[in-house]
């Protein structure tokens, strides 16, 4: 399958399911291809054929937005080297949650979360610990046993019942012994960060030199200015406790790339709920493109009052959606 048909079964499987899609990020370099949001739930996509092109830098970034932008990162993909992604199973690279097409639809048309997950060694599922230590005093049986059973030691078994992972071997065994499931499932819109110990979120990187007198005015304006480096935008500018104010924020001369930069951004805006702006670098009739606002450079260097300028693009962004 192509990777352009693949973005768009991904994308007709989220509508299906209820979920405003953002229009595919076709500009480049790129961390996301899709933004999608239903309800609370905000989902950045990168969609592969083969994960192992997903990359450290790609991976920093999207985790990065996520953070900036109160989403989940996530991969969905086909296969790795040679081998196809399991359904019903989640991976990981470099921090990011990793699953294919089949687990994605049993997760958001279904709302099936997978059991499983990859880790070193094979893989494993999250066993509620207090659901077996009942199990297993109701039926009388002491550590011992249930170790002797599972062909482990009482301490492992003591693990398991303190919140300790196990494969997916003993997973079985434990349901065949006491005739029902131990497996939690794998919190994948909330990162799957209770299965998974992500590093910390990387640095964000230097803007660029080029951008950077357009970044200061905005810093200026009261905005925490975040660099982006591989995202349709220049910047991600967060108004401090004014969530629905937010700025997706793009810059260069306006040309036609530059417009379809534009419309892209203010796609994205609306299922992300923050408006967006593109600077140029020469002057343009146009204020607004796609619901993003255009300012010229030249105009914004008039601007003296940082409220002015926080309400330019408020006039002429669109309005987040509540």
């Amino acid at each position: 399958m192509s990777r352009t048909a693949l973005v768009g079964n991904v994308t007709a499987m989220l509508e299906d399911a209820d979920f405003l899609v953002s229009d595919r990020c076709s500009v480049r370099p790129k961390s996301f291809d899709l933004a999608a949001r239903r309800g609370e739930d905000l989902v950045l996509l990168k969609i592969l054929g083969n994960i192992d092109a997903f990359n450290a830098g790609t991976g920093a970034e999207l985790r990065r937005l996520g953070e900036y932008l109160s989403a989940t990162p996530m991969v969905i993909g086909l296969r790795t080297r040679n081998e196809d992604l399991k359904p019903g199973v989640v991976y990981f690279r470099h921090g990011v949650p990793v699953f294919n097409p089949d687990t994605a639809y049993d997760l958001f048309v279904e709302a099936v979360p997978p059991l499983i997950y990859a880790a070193p060694g094979g893989l494993y599922v999250s066993i509620d610990g207090d659901l077996l230590a009942d199990e297993r005093e109701d039926r009388g049986w002491s550590l011992g046993r249930l170790a002797t059973e599972l062909g482990v030691s009482r301490r492992t078994v003591s693990k398991y019942e303190d919140g300790m992972n196990a494969s997916i071997e003993v997973a079985i065994q434990l349901e065949e012994l006491f005739d029902q499931p131990f497996s939690n499932p794998v919190s994948v819109l909330d990162g799957a960060e209770d299965v998974h110990d992500a590093d910390p979120v990387p640095d964000e990187p230097d803007a660029d030199p080029d951008d950077e007198h357009v970044l200061t005015v905005l810093a200026e304006a009261g905005f925490d200015v975040h660099p982006t480096t591989r995202s349709p935008f220049k910047a991600v500018s967060m108004a401090t406790g004014r969530r629905a104010s937010d700025v997706l924020t793009g810059h260069s001369s306006f040309t036609e790339s530059a417009e379809k930069r534009a419309e892209l951004m203010g796609s994205i805006g609306r299922v992300t709920k923050t408006r967006s702006v593109y600077f140029t670098t020469d002057r343009t009739k146009r204020e607004s493109v796609g619901g993003t606002a255009i300012v010229s450079c030249e105009e914004l260097a008039g601007i003296s009052d940082p409220e002015a300028i926080r309400e330019l693009i408020q006039e002429r962004a669109a309005e987040p959606e509540a």
